[in-house]
């Protein structure tokens, strides 16, 4: 399967990273690098769009978390898109559904980033 990762910026200074295909151990590195980008660009508020994903192992779980802990002491914030049965389900087993904010879409997204 393809994996593709695009991020843009939101003209209120939102990064918005955009997430197709399999986030595992060989694709992982590629989202921390884009995420890592955007906090040293001195964004603090992400979106992770991951509508497009729909499997995500340990080592992405890891990059994700690591992302959370760069924009907390900044008071940054980094929210989540996943639509994916599968991929939901990991983060409830994990409980990482309580240290992310998931949406089912990009405006939800938007807006709970936001505030």
């Amino acid at each position: 399967m393809e994996f593709n990762i695009a991020t843009e910026k939101t003209p209120d200074g939102v990064a918005v990273i955009e997430v197709d295909g399999e986030l595992d151990l060989y694709t992982a590195p590629r989202l921390k690098e884009a995420l890592l980008t955007a906090v040293e660009d001195g964004t603090l508020r992400i979106v992770i769009d991951m509508s497009g994903v729909h499997f995500i192992d340990s080592s992405a779980l890891g990059v994700l978390i690591g992302g959370v802990k760069r924009l907390k002491p900044r008071d940054g914030k980094l929210v989540l898109v996943s639509v994916d049965e599968n991929v939901n389900w990991i983060f409830q087993i994990t409980g990482l559904n309580s240290v992310f904010d998931i949406f089912q879409t990009r405006e939800e997204a938007l807006a709970g980033v936001a505030s």
